[in-house]
């Protein structure tokens, strides 16, 4: 059915100057459908132009009717004062920062239900659970996986100050004298799962060896961000000292000093990797971080990456292929690294 309504010349102009001039769409959309109701256009083809619902086409309409233009403005500015003021939005943020236990609730993670629930009696503010999602989005929030982590078993005074040890002998370096940070990583057969986009109703299946086989990594990166690595079948005090070999024979032959920042792992400290260094003559220097304190360690951050381009979910057949792959990606990283370092010079 067509919908008659009649415009006079100065409104028609009115409306268009509206839908340009405006930055809310609602409104330029409600102008849209009074100027194409007023062609004549059925209201089935003005609810496809616009891309909205019939039953809408004819309450705008009806709104225009009865108050003219000023009756397609949103209707919501009287409402009062948004509840989602600065206030309520930084309280939320401490609150989604921490637990609901922390707030005598049993359950140990938070549902938009939950936290509108705790935020009405911080705040006093009793909102809907759809009103949380807009004010979580408003606040960056995320639903995310949490990492798993282990305090640090030493005082925080000693942690302290054995970090900002390390960091007073990396900010001294001499010109003949390299900090690198080691560590090592385990490649399965059997990947690791994920997260990844999938189509709605849909799960996408990973085949699985069944019969895990693993591999070693010991990498050490400097402070420009390139990478050295070697691989073993066993993860022992044998890849440690390989690692150190090559950094000081290989990488850096010509560094009087090689500074090794590393966890405690045991395989680290054992008594084959202390006869390792003092045969290489003082030539590397070992820097031990606090127990559990993987943030300070930046070659973390590489085997993040490495999972996530390379082992998670990966669908390779055998070994040799998955290792060829890591290989492969590590190089090109190092290519990567080494074009944005000759750039910056």
């Amino acid at each position: 059915m067509k919908i008659v309504l009649r415009l006079e010349r100065r409104v028609k102009l009115t409306l268009r100057r509206m839908r340009r001039a405006t930055r809310d769409k609602g409104l330029a959309d409600r102008c849209q459908i009074v100027l194409l109701t007023a062609k004549g256009r059925r209201r089935a083809a003005v609810a496809e132009g616009v891309g909205c619902s019939v039953s809408w086409v004819n309450r705008v309409v009806a709104r225009f009717r009865d108050d003219g233009v000023p009756g397609l403005f949103d209707r919501r500015e009287d409402n009062g004062e948004s509840k989602l003021d600065e206030w309520f939005l930084c309280t939320l943020y401490d609150v989604v920062d921490g637990s609901p236990q922390n707030h005598g609730y049993p359950r140990p993670t938070w549902t938009r239900e939950l936290l509108a629930k705790a935020m009405h009696r911080l705040t006093g503010v009793k909102v809907h659970p759809a009103t949380v999602s807009r004010a979580l989005a408003r606040i960056g929030a995320r639903l995310g996986r949490p990492r798993p982590t282990v305090g640090c078993p030493w005082p925080k005074r000693r942690r302290n100050r054995r970090l900002a040890e390390i960091d007073h002998t990396l900010a001294a370096l001499g010109p003949d004298e390299i900090a690198v940070w080691l560590d090592e990583v385990d490649v399965h057969l059997n990947p690791k799962i994920g997260l990844d986009w999938m189509n709605r109703g849909t799960q996408k299946l990973v085949p699985t060896p069944g019969k895990n086989v693993k591999r070693y990594l010991c990498g050490a990166m400097d402070a420009t961000g390139l990478l050295t690595w070697v691989r073993a079948e066993r993860k022992n005090s044998l890849l440690v000292i390989a690692m150190l070999r090559k950094l000081a024979g290989e990488t850096y032959p010509d560094a009087k000093v090689i500074h090794v920042v590393l966890d405690n792992f045991s395989i680290h400290d054992s008594k084959i990797v202390r006869a390792a260094v003092a045969e290489l003559g003082g030539r590397v220097k070992l820097h031990f971080l606090p127990p559990y304190c993987p943030q300070s360690n930046r070659i973390e951050r590489v085997w993040l990456d490495l999972h996530a381009n390379v082992t998670r979910n990966h669908r390779c057949a055998g070994m040799d292929e998955l290792m060829r792959n890591v290989s492969r990606y590590l190089a090109a990283r190092n290519g990567r690294t080494r074009a944005a370092l000759q750039k910056a010079a």
